[in-house]
């Protein structure tokens, strides 16, 4: 490839920087002539498409047919910027069209590499509706369970962001790649650039990550391994049990990545405080004796986190960034990761803080979508609640815990939780798993903060322990109660 800036590379050579020598077996729809200067009689149109195909040796703004990324067949489309902007008219909707096509017919994904300006003017309405084409082949797609990745190149604009670029389930960003809706030349003239950029879509939750070209071919190589498509996945293995920082791993503990590590429900996990038997025949870490207990080690700030359980149950992370309606939660992590055997899992991970509306959306996209390629689904809970503020509240809070509730609800892959920390109320129930929630022994749930369950019950400070007891929050008492299949220590 040249040592152009790869954002404004050929259609061709974005598809090189992908298939490397392996090479890409191109397709052609049937030929549909347009009438004379097309189907307005733009006067000069004709002319126009000529000159165009002779600058870029491209006969329209796409190219598509078949390649291989990193040894993963897929279907490619490539826009061509130097064919007329990029722009979509009635035979780049053919293209695009039999492209998505393509893909549904040979069931394989759909990388869409994008640099457009948008519907072309001089085909008015009919190129406009070529976007409602290109709506209903990704549709399509959708509903077959077959992936799609957008990689935006400079610029990537108007419709064609709008249908092929941010429609897609993955959607990445060359750096200082042009993106949005408006165009340069039709949006404000006091807009902010950076809104208008990779950076600041990613920035906003709708670029699910910003990749340098030269790290391209392997970023889209793992995306296509965990998004398959696939058939007939397993549940995600309950992650391993990790040791507060200072202490000693107790024995038994690396044997947490089978299902069902811990002590199992019915198998003498009483109230009483202690330590049980463990799946791989050690004995569990001492159990919290109080509820006052059970709570303080969950808000030990020297207990393992989200971050610490994901990188030691995955091989490579590959995370989905935003709600896709313009926010971003830093304190919830959401993704698609791949184990050292290669199995892919879906995950949606608490940090700990109150989660606030935009991590709920990106937490039901993600189960969603996993859902839809058949990917298990791994949530780790901890949080003290959702957040409760006037802003969150503004952002639909309710609506966005309820949506949550729903996916887990209604989906069909196999969904595990595990509870590593706080399990602040319905904040936190929104992402476990009915009938497959486990718990780790400095971890507790409860339908109520014990401090606000005090207060409401117009008790002193000092009783706060005590009620904290009343609610059966521990570890023991959620197996007891039927709530948590196991203890994983």
């Amino acid at each position: 490839m040249p040592d152009a800036d790869p954002a404004r590379a050929t259609a061709r050579e974005a598809i090189a920087l992908l298939t490397g020598a392996t090479g890409f077996t191109e397709h052609r729809p049937p030929p549909r002539p347009l009438p004379p200067d097309g189907p307005l009689g733009w006067s000069g149109y004709d002319a126009a498409r000529e000159r165009a195909s002779a600058r870029t040796g491209e006969e329209e703004s796409v190219v598509y047919g078949t390649g291989v990324v990193g040894g993963r067949p897929c279907a490619l489309l490539s826009f061509e910027f130097g064919f007329l902007g990029g722009s979509l008219g009635r035979n780049t909707g053919d293209r695009l069209a039999a492209a998505y096509e393509l893909a549904l017919t040979r069931r394989l994904p759909l990388v869409a590499l994008v640099a457009t300006g948008g519907s072309r003017m001089q085909e008015g309405m009919v190129a406009l509706t070529q976007l409602q084409r290109v709506a209903a082949a990704s549709t399509r797609l959708r509903a077959a369970g077959l992936p799609q990745i957008a990689v935006v190149r400079d610029p990537t604009t108007g419709g064609g962001w709008a249908t092929v670029g941010a429609g897609a389930d993955v959607v990445l960003a060359l750096p200082g790649a042009q993106v949005g809706f408006a165009g340069s030349r039709v949006r404000p003239p006091d807009a902010d650039p950076y809104a208008y950029s990779a950076e600041g879509q990613f920035a906003a939750g709708q670029v699910d990550a910003v990749v340098p070209a030269d790290e391209l071919a392997a970023t889209v190589t793992q995306w296509l391994r965990a998004l398959g498509p696939h058939e007939d996945l397993p549940a995600a293995p309950v992650p391993r049990a990790l040791p507060t920082a200072g202490a000693e791993p107790t024995a038994g503990a690396g044997t947490g990545s089978a299902a069902g590590v811990g002590t199992e429900a019915g198998a003498g996990t009483g109230p009483a405080a202690g330590t049980g038997p463990a799946a791989g025949g050690g004995p569990l870490a001492p159990l919290p004796g109080t509820g006052r207990e059970a709570v303080a080690r969950a808000r030990d700030p020297r207990r393992p986190r989200a971050g610490a359980y994901l990188a030691d149950y995955f091989a490579v992370r590959l995370p989905l960034h935003g709600d896709r309606s313009g926010a971003t939660d830093p304190g919830l992590l959401c993704g698609l990761g791949l184990r050292t055997d290669g199995q892919p899992v879906a995950y949606v991970a608490q940090c700990g803080t109150p989660t606030r509306p935009a991590g709920y959306r990106a937490a039901a996209r993600t189960i969603r979508l996993a859902d839809r390629l058949g990917v298990p689904v791994l949530t780790l809970v901890d949080t003290p609640g959702a957040a409760n503020d006037a802003e969150a509240e503004r952002a639909g809070a309710g609506a966005a815990i309820a949506d949550t509730f729903a996916a887990i609800a209604a989906a069909r892959v196999p969904v595990t939780t595990l509870v590593i920390g706080e399990g602040g109320s319905g904040g936190a129930l929104a992402l476990a798993a009915p009938e497959n929630t486990h718990v780790t022994v400095d971890s507790y749930f409860s339908v109520i903060a014990p401090e606000l369950a005090a207060a409401i019950l117009k008790r002193p400070p000092s009783e706060t322990g005590a009620t904290a007891d009343q609610l059966r929050l521990r570890p023991q008492d959620l197996v007891e109660l039927g709530f948590a299949r196991s203890i994983v220590g």
